[in-house]
């Protein structure tokens, strides 16, 4: 399957659908924050990309916090291990989802089994304070969020692609140098590829908050729409 030709033959409608989105991005962006936060000055420590909700909020707050302690790759670290523990221990899933337990409770737990692991100020603060205000149970999808602000910080882009087959290595290539055209020189491309068989065939790429989807399911889907039309007479 050339991977990189389809994506090659779709350039331009990827390029002004990526336009359009950052535009829409941008006004998005001035409209929820002009009124709400004060200018930064040059020194300030600001997030690389303006993140929003819940989650949103509290990964920004740790970036900045974590910026400013220049520890953004040991909290890093230190964040996904609490989130892999979480994954691995029924126990302590259990544990951070439980609103019953009592606020004291939660918060002393946590501040002891974290110093114990020697986890930075930064970190351990920072899950105290969720203790404390019953967010601990979105913790996992607060790290995702957390690392898209580390990536952004670094240049780095993540790039999830779909296929029925995985790429051959010649064909990843390509599709490195073709995204890299279109986010920048300065950008590094990290690409993940993901099997899908409910894609048919084609492609589906995703990166950021963009889908450019080129998969055979959706082109039938397409078809099927056009051919329903009725036909003028």
């Amino acid at each position: 399957m050339a991977a990189a030709r389809h994506l090659r033959s779709g350039l331009p409608l990827l390029r002004s659908h990526l336009a359009a989105s950052e535009s829409a991005a941008v006004a998005q962006g001035s409209r929820g924050f002009s009124s709400k936060v004060a200018k930064p000055t040059t020194n300030q420590i600001k997030v690389p990309e303006a993140l929003y909700g819940g989650t949103g909020n509290y990964a920004s707050a740790l970036f900045l916090t974590a910026a400013k302690a220049n520890t953004l790759e040991k909290v890093e670290s230190e964040i996904k291990t609490v989130v892999e523990a979480s994954k691995k221990s029924p126990l302590f899933s259990q544990f951070i989802k439980d609103l019953s337990v009592p606020k004291e409770t939660r918060v002393k737990a946590i501040t002891e089994i974290f110093a114990d692991a020697g986890f930075s100020d930064v970190t351990k603060n920072f899950l105290a304070v969720l203790a404390d205000n019953g967010r601990l149970k979105y913790i996992e999808r607060i790290a995702e969020r957390f690392v898209d602000l580390t990536m952004a910080h670094k240049g780095e882009v993540k790039v999830v692609v779909r296929t029925v087959i995985p790429l051959p290595e010649k064909e990843e290539k390509e599709l490195k140098e073709t995204l890299q055209d279109i986010l920048g020189k300065n950008k590094t491309i990290l690409v993940e590829q993901k099997i899908d068989y409910s894609i048919m065939g084609g492609l589906v790429i995703e990166f950021g908050q963009k889908v450019f989807d080129m998969s055979i399911k959706t082109r039938a889907k397409q078809m099927e729409a056009f051919l329903r039309q009725p036909l003028e007479i």
